[in-house]
């Protein structure tokens, strides 16, 4: 099995590029989605940040995500504890995903992929690039904030050159280059290359 991590900064695109993976037949496994769902599901997760954070991270057994958030949000160590918690579950439910995945190829899709640590799983990172004035643009008028909020959020990330050196391939979203054009050429370099 051939697993690809697909990545790249806020208003990149990766999403896109995942979908349309998805829409291809290619199992795409979203860990953001999937971290919700564990912290949300998996009971020593949710007693871990409990433990860590106080009884109100969750109302009930729902994950209270905007209490959560204040707190991360405002202290780097506090989010570096939260990672620390949560990237090993997410991490090892996606080598069980990996093993009942019946599917000679796989993609895995984070903005934090180098971060946590889980591009080592991988055969290979593909990363979507994106003009830094586009990107304001589409985290604009997708969450309706200002630019100066979306430019936080592009700074506190890993940047999007250290991403490109990173990784096996760079797909661009720049309106000018067909990105179905790109993965297709992407997908057929990848079974060429491991065959």
């Amino acid at each position: 099995m051939i697993k690809i991590g697909i990545t790249g900064g806020i208003g990149t695109g990766k999403s896109i590029v995942s979908h349309l993976l998805s829409i291809m037949g290619y199992p795409v496994f979203d860990t953001d989605s999937q971290a919700k769902r564990l912290m949300n599901e998996d009971i020593s997760l949710r007693a871990r940040l409990i433990e860590e954070f106080g009884p109100q991270t969750f109302q009930e057994v729902i994950l209270n995500r905007a209490y959560l958030a204040s707190v991360i949000f405002n202290d780097k160590n506090a989010l570096q504890r939260m990672n620390s918690i949560v990237h090993p579950a997410v991490r090892e439910y996606f080598i069980q995903w990996c093993d009942k995945a019946r599917s000679p190829l796989v993609f895995l899709e984070s903005a934090i992929l180098f971060e946590s640590g889980l591009y080592h799983l991988l055969d290979q990172v593909w990363t979507v690039s994106a003009p830094l004035d586009l990107r304001i643009r589409r985290v604009m008028l997708r969450d309706h904030i200002t630019s100066d909020l979306v430019l936080e959020r592009i700074h506190a990330q890993m940047s999007q050159e250290e991403k490109e050196k990173l990784a096996s391939l760079v797909i661009h979203n720049d309106g000018n280059n067909s990105i179905i054009r790109q993965v297709e050429d992407a997908l057929a370099s990848v079974c060429t290359q491991f065959e």
